[in-house]
């Protein structure tokens, strides 16, 4: 599995205040538990995803297995 940013038609949304979250409909179970941040600093910006789901990631942190 992987973190990717674009969506398809029969996506979740998920109302979160002043964002929305649009999740793959198939991978919400995976996803229960998920924080998901918004990380800035000195080498640039980034989402960072701390998934409690997880077993292991590659060393990119995209790509994960549960």
């Amino acid at each position: 599995m992987k973190y990717v940013k674009n969506y398809a038609k029969f996506d979740e949304t998920i109302d979160c205040g002043k964002y929305k979250v649009i999740i793959d409909s198939k991978a919400l179970m995976v996803l229960v538990g998920t924080q998901m941040d918004y990380v800035e600093n000195e080498l640039g910006s980034e989402f960072v995803f701390n998934n409690p789901n997880e077993k292991g990631k590659c060393g990119c942190g995209e790509s994960f297995h549960i």
